[in-house]
């Protein structure tokens, strides 16, 4: 959780420079209360509101996404940092994922038929009430998209804890929910510090939390939850294995391995952080990688032909060296890169490290910056083994000529997406969502509208039939 005090403001910092740019005053008790208050008011009508017209509000906050896009583009890259071209597609894909749950939810949310041999039976799909959503700053509209678009949808209301180095992101996304129409309090921007989470959670009338951040604010919001019995869901992260097979076309992997730990200057969940190469082709992939890597252009997140932006902080690139430097004095060797760059701005070089030693902090924690983990291996059944030799289980990519090859070993490894030929992606009609310590649960696709509602049977048997 972020350790801001009481008092503190919550600043946005533009990392490109380290300016600051906007601050905001954190929310007091009463003000939080009130607006827990508001949204579990706005809940009782909303329930109620027709699916329909549910859905038309969803469209209506699509439409106004992609209309204010290049507000919201340049808004997510003055205040984390990434390209503009990223911040420009992440705006696409939220529109896209609003438009997704207003196109298909109500077919989700129908009444569901049973089989059963005596009257009838069937499931109801009903909202639970106020919602709880913690989100990062890697993707500041997407995370709240991700959320918010399928449990608005099922008729519940959100409260936003948001990352505290994107305010201006955050009150943005309210802006845009009121101005689509939303009742009010049915989607709140809270600015709070973390320390505040667990009074959140405590409060009866949140029923639900959802979580995308850390390993440790994962278990400390699962353990909250847990202990006033409240459903959760959470995405950890991950250590994402890149698996190539010996079959696979080089260049193709190469490519995608390079673009992939790039984007969003390597500050992805599902990334690949962990390259796994079959040593037939090992040399040769590395080569490619290494040419890929100096060629790249490294600057002003706002320029078009800028291929590595700076990371989100100071401290996300003070925490990157610190874990690389640490990987050296455990025997790992750095094969490029493995420095900040001497410029103004959070910019950390692009860096492949090699020899991790299992039991070491590299080989078990995740790197969220641009930074390789590499590992050659004899064969296939070696590269299984080590790509299930984590604790995170959210994505990974396996690369072969052969497909039935690939999905073969795709079943075998342990985590809750597997991508062949192309890295971890993102689609609104695809589960996202991992298993062991990436946390639970699934945003996306038909299968995030049921993770917050009520799943009620009921039955009805004939008067002939009656107990």
């Amino acid at each position: 959780m972020e350790a801001l005090s009481k008092t503190s403001p919550i600043k946005s910092v533009n990392p490109f420079n380290n300016e600051i740019v906007a601050t905001f005053e954190v929310m007091t008790d009463e003000q939080v209360d009130s607006k827990i208050g508001l949204a579990d008011t706005a809940f009782q009508s909303w329930r109620k509101t027709p699916k329909a017209e549910r859905a038309q509000l969803l469209r209506r906050v699509a439409h106004l996404l992609r209309v204010r896009g290049p507000q919201l583009e340049a808004l997510a890259t003055l205040e984390m940092g990434k390209l503009l071209k990223e911040s420009r597609a992440e705006v696409e894909l939220c529109a896209a994922i609003f438009d997704y749950y207003a196109d298909n939810g109500e077919k989700f949310l129908a009444d569901q038929p049973l089989d059963t041999p005596l009257g009838s039976a069937f499931l109801s799909y009903e909202p639970i009430g106020v919602l709880l959503s913690i989100q990062p700053w890697n993707f500041p509209f997407y995370q709240i998209t991700r959320s918010a678009a399928s449990h608005l949808m099922a008729g519940n209301t959100m409260l936003l804890k948001h990352a505290s180095n994107v305010p201006q992101c955050a009150q943005l996304m309210e802006d845009i929910f009121l101005e689509a129409g939303f009742p009010l309090g049915v989607y709140q921007n809270l600015f709070i510090p973390g320390s505040k989470i667990d009074r959140l959670i405590a409060d009866k009338r949140i029923k639900a939390v959802t979580l995308t951040g850390s390993e440790p604010a994962g278990s400390s919001v699962a353990a909250a939850a847990g202990k006033y019995i409240k459903k959760s869901t959470l995405e950890l992260g991950g250590s994402d294995a890149f698996v190539v097979l010996d079959d696979a076309d080089v260049e193709q992997a190469a490519e995608a391995a390079v673009r992939g730990r790039i984007w969003n200057a390597g500050q992805v969940c599902v990334s690949p952080k962990r390259v796994i190469v079959e040593e037939g082709i090992a040399d040769a992939f590395l080569e490619k990688v290494k040419t890929k890597f100096a060629a790249l252009k490294i600057g002003d997140p706002t320029d078009e032909l800028t291929d590595l932006a700076p990371l989100s902080s100071e401290k996300a690139v003070e925490d990157v060296i610190k874990q690389v430097q640490q990987a050296v004095e455990q025997g790992a060797t750095v094969l490029a890169g493995g420095h900040r760059i001497d410029r103004p701005g959070a910019f950390m070089e692009p860096t492949i490290l090699a020899d991790i030693q299992p039991g070491t902090a590299a080989y078990e924690e995740e790197i969220f910056g641009p930074v390789f983990m590499f590992y050659r291996v004899k064969n296939e059944q070696e590269a299984i083994a080590l790509a299930n030799a984590t604790d995170f289980g959210l994505g990974g990519s396996v690369f072969s000529s052969d497909d039935q090859r690939a999905v073969n070993v795709a079943r075998q490894i342990d985590t809750g997406m597997v991508y062949i030929n192309h890295v971890t992606g993102i689609a609104p009609e695809l589960p996202f969502g991992g298993t062991k310590h990436s946390g639970y649960g699934r945003e996306q696709s038909p299968a995030a509208i049921y993770e917050f509602v009520n799943t009620k049977l009921i039955r009805v048997t004939t008067a002939e039939n009656a107990y």
